[in-house]
This record gives structure tokens, sequence and C-alpha cells, in this order.
């Protein structure tokens, strides 16, 4: 299961169980970073276990995490790929915890990260859309989205709820040739 692309001086691959320190670093960066951008959240998301987080990650055939490693070897860049498992609803998958380091944001590393989840994605037998919710007003993470291919399909207002704001939520698909 386990592929690696290196693009440049980034090597982006599929997490595995011993990455699950690198990653809980990251996601609880980015949950403290973006707290809207995120259902989730840090209060939460601090407790978990290194075991709970090894599961969250562990690769299967129809659920990954995809990551961005720097030359120094640091984990910069994530993003979940899960597969729907119910019989009426298999043909769709969802991305999930999109997230790049600040430091490391406008160098292509997003699209880097969407095209190794939508190349692998489009190898699942009877796949034929990606699915994505984005909040409405991250014009870069939509900018991102739309240049994959990415369509605005609907709109959920009032999404998200954080310190008393709300935050409203694009829904996004990518269609797939189906095979």
């Amino acid at each position: 299961m386990q592929t690696q692309r290196s693009e440049g001086l980034m090597n982006i691959r599929i997490l595995e169980e011993s990455d699950a320190h690198l990653y809980q670093k990251v996601r609880l960066d980015a949950l403290k970073m973006n707290p809207d951008a995120f259902g989730s959240t840090y209060e939460r998301e601090v407790g978990y276990s290194l075991e709970m987080v090894k599961e969250r990650i562990k690769p299967i055939r129809n659920k990954y995490t995809v990551g961005a490693f720097d030359k120094r070897k640091s984990l910069i860049g994530i993003v979940t790929f899960v597969r729907e498992d119910n019989l009426k609803t298999r043909h769709k998958g969802n991305v999930y915890g999109m997230y790049i380091a600040p430091g490391n944001r406008g160098q292509g590393l997003g699209k880097l990260l969407m095209n190794e989840l939508i190349s692998r994605a489009k190898n699942s037998d009877g796949l034929e859309q990606i699915n994505l919710t984005v909040v409405s007003d991250n014009h870069y993470a939509k900018k991102l989205y739309t240049s994959l291919g990415f369509e605005v399909y609907g709109i959920e207002r009032n999404a998200l709820k954080f310190n008393g704001r709300y935050y409203d939520e694009d829904l996004m698909v990518l269609k797939l040739a189906v095979k």
C-alpha cells in the first residue's frame, strides 16, 4: 500500500501508524492556528492518546492520510481521504483535514497533496465522486480545489459555530470518470 513520491525537495506519502506523533503535532497546530477551518477543536483533540491517533491515521483500503515532508523530514502538510462504505453511498469519497503549515503555503504543496489523494482515489473501483466542504470565505482553499476540478454544488449556512460566530461551508464535488 505504501507509495512515495518525491517532488523536488518534498516527499509526499501515505502516513503510517509510526507517523502518529508527527501527525498529531501538525493536526493540533492546525486546530490552534485555524480553528474556524475545521469541524473539530484543539481542546477536543489535545486529549487524544497516541493510540487513538495511530488508529485514526492507520491506512486501510478506503481510508488514508497523505503527508508532505520537507527536506528536514518534518511533516508540513496533511489531508485525509475516506470512502463511504454504505452500499448506496460507496460511489463517493470524502476529503477531510487539509492543512499546510503556514511557512510552507503558497508553494503548490496543497496541490501536490490533493493530486496524490485524487490519484490514489481514482484507482478505487466504482468511485465516482470526491466530496469536500470548505469554509465559504476561505478563498485560498476554494481556489485550490477549483483548480483541481472541484465544483460548488451547494452552501450549508451556519455549518460551523465557533466562539459565537457562524461559518458557512461550500459543498464541493469532483466528478471522476467511471471505470
